[in-house]
């Protein structure tokens, strides 16, 4: 017998144990035995009569806990068991939460404590009401995307959505006792960091771990955050393999875009929005990682979450809005069908990490990364499949022409798109950004996106009211 998640011994009796009944009250219960040594062996207890009378009484005015009590004897030396039971409120010793973790005992201290009370009450971070935010502070647009994307999903009725905002937002069960939840803040409001420290994207391009050759952040309400991620990581960070099946040009991605996109709902559903810090996406040469600061459902391993599992996500009111809107399933099989993909497209399996945040690591496959190194001036053999199927200076000459295809293609990719944006404009200066993104098959917010870029550079600039101005070209391109 040892010491694990439910058991602890002790050689005597000091009431800073109190600090270890805690723990195991407010975790999934345990036993402390006094009179054990450290290896177990029984050595006996002095006054074990009187702690019997003592001690029920100190556990239930310090600790508000009622415990069993057992005086049990081995080799005629006596020893205590004492028995806890989870319990369903949070309890408390001198002002502190303690919880047993493992074999250890931890002090809950800010994020770990407020998730711990919440859990306590059967609530979820994202479910708090925030006092201060009324239904006009939310981004009307950021809603209409929401019921664009809904309308396709076919999840909810029509005539929820045509409903107004306030009614929709009420539908959505974003409202708790009149006001807002947390969730309906970081889904639909222009600039949630006004209330959440951290909630945003960071991507960045590295050269090596610490070498950043450039980066960009993603702010805005959650549905706003993942659609400018991805056109961000498929126009800017991430360079297409481009091939040709007749006149028919393919382009490949070194990561499929569904699993790329399901990796990065993941990532802003199930993240932890009480710790401060931004999901931080890492593009290498050879490789992609997304960090999220979020963790595991209580008592998950790596093993269950890679496995056939029900859906638990961290933020039930994010979650449920996602699904409503298409983005994910509520199956809990986000991970599978990321691997899925993976393979069909022939590409390493993820690598998943859980400590001490959560990550996903999409590693390129080797011709991806070959095609690379041509492109940046390597030598021709890096690239060659020696299989014996294709001459090397065939395939060499070949890879090289598509290489060059992508790299010019890849990187006048943004442009086209905003030279198509600013010949609209020209012809139509007053089109909205709806109209845009039907004209040009990109989504609203990657409009937006566009837009922003071109009035930042001098190419464009709005011209009288904001709903109904126009907007006026002012380059000669």
């Amino acid at each position: 017998m040892n010491e694990d998640q439910n058991i602890e011994w002790k050689a005597s009796w000091q009431d800073e144990y109190m600090k270890w009944l805690c723990g195991f009250a407010n975790a999934q219960g345990g036993v402390l035995e006094v009179g054990r040594n450290d290896d177990g062996r029984v050595i006996g207890i002095e006054n074990a009569d009187r702690l019997m009378e003592e001690l029920p009484n100190k556990f239930r005015d310090l600790l508000g806990i009622v415990t069993d009590i057992e005086l049990l004897y081995e080799s005629q030396r006596p020893y205590l068991r004492i028995v806890v039971e989870p319990y369903p409120v949070p309890i408390s010793y001198r002002g502190e939460y303690h919880y047993r973790s493992g074999s250890t005992k931890q002090v809950l201290k800010g994020a770990a404590l407020d998730r711990f009370l919440l859990a306590k009450m059967g609530r979820c971070w994202d479910a708090v009401p925030v006092p201060d935010v009324r239904l006009d502070h939310l981004d009307g647009a950021a809603l209409d995307y929401f019921r664009e994307l809904a309308t396709r999903a076919g999840r909810l009725e029509m005539s929820v959505l045509k409903e107004t905002d306030d009614a929709l937002v009420e539908k959505l069960r974003l409202i708790d006792n009149q006001y807002l939840k947390r969730a309906a803040v970081l889904l639909f409001h222009r600039d949630p960091e006004r209330f959440f420290t951290g909630v945003s994207i960071k991507i960045g391009y590295f050269d090596s771990e610490t070498d950043l050759r450039y980066h960009d952040e993603v702010s805005g309400g959650l549905f706003i955050q993942v659609s400018k991620t991805m056109d961000l990581l498929v126009t800017k960070y991430l360079r297409a393999m481009i091939s040709y099946e007749g006149i028919q040009r393919i382009e490949t991605f070194p990561i499929p875009e569904s699993a790329l996109r399901e990796a990065v709902l993941n990532a802003v559903i199930h993240r932890d929005y009480s710790v401060g810090a931004p999901i931080q996406i890492q593009v290498h040469a050879d490789r992609l990682k997304i960090w999220n600061p979020g963790r595991l459902p209580e008592n998950w391993s790596l093993e269950k979450l890679l496995g056939r599992h029900p859906s638990q996500p961290s933020n039930p009111d994010i979650a449920n809005v996602f699904f409503r809107a298409g983005e994910v399933e509520s199956w809990g099989r986000g991970i599978q069908r990321i691997f899925e993909a993976c393979r069909e497209a022939r590409i390493p399996d993820p690598v998943i990490q859980t400590e001490p945040q959560m990550g996903i690591e999409f590693v390129f496959s080797q011709d991806y990364i070959d095609s690379a190194r041509i492109r940046a001036g390597g030598t021709s053999n890096d690239a060659v499949a020696d299989d014996g199927k294709n001459g090397g200076a065939t395939k060499t000459t070949q890879e090289t022409t598509q290489e060059t295809t992508q790299e010019t293609t890849q990187e006048t990719t943004q442009e086209t798109t905003q030279e198509k944006i600013l010949a609209l404009l020209r012809k139509h200066p007053g089109l909205t950004r709806k109209a845009l993104a039907a004209s040009t098959g990109i989504t609203p917010d990657g409009i937006k996106y566009h837009l922003d870029s071109l009035r930042k550079s001098g190419r464009i600039r709005h011209v009288g009211a904001r709903k109904r101005g126009r907007w006026e070209v002012i380059d000669s391109n």
